[in-house]
């Protein structure tokens, strides 16, 4: 996928003011993968997607960090400027994109690798024990819920 599609999608998604605030989010995204995962996996991925957003991947961080979901958006929301919902809101617009822009194979892999619950992220429904993906069970207008405010998208950014 080619990078003006790529944040065009994030800045529909995730209602962002332009392709610039697309791209400061997709960046502080994957710069936490690029923390939680391995240096070879961050490598991997980062030859999937167009640059400059594939840099935020291939900064050395050595051994990659254990943490779980309300860490992984606390550091979006860190590298953001955003508060820990729009961080949501946020990854999510990111991940559901970014789950289109790569192989499937390596979409698992990712998976595999970040917690368990942040599967949703990705846009699609959550892959349970037994194998198999099962259709939610309750239907809203859109699964990270409401839209976000002005408040929170008119938010100062901080570069990784």
């Amino acid at each position: 996928m080619r990078l003006d599609e790529f944040l065009t999608r994030v800045r529909d998604r995730g209602e962002f003011h332009g392709d610039d605030e697309a791209e400061q989010v997709t960046t502080a995204v994957l710069w936490v993968i690029a923390s939680r995962v391995a240096p070879e996996e961050a490598a991997a991925l980062a030859a999937e997607l167009p640059a400059p957003l594939d840099d935020a991947l291939r900064l050395e961080r050595g051994r990659p960090e254990s943490f779980g979901r309300e860490e992984f958006l606390r550091r979006v929301a860190q590298q953001t400027g955003a508060r820990p919902r729009t961080a949501e809101w946020d990854a999510g617009a990111v991940l559901a994109t970014l789950a289109e822009a790569v192989p499937r194979e390596r979409v698992d892999r990712l998976l595999a690798r970040l917690p368990a619950d942040c599967a949703d992220l990705f846009g699609g429904p959550v892959p349970t024990e037994s194998g198999p993906t099962e259709p939610p069970t309750e239907t809203r207008e859109d699964p990270r819920g409401p839209t976000k405010t002005e408040k929170d998208r008119e938010r100062p950014r901080r570069h990784p």
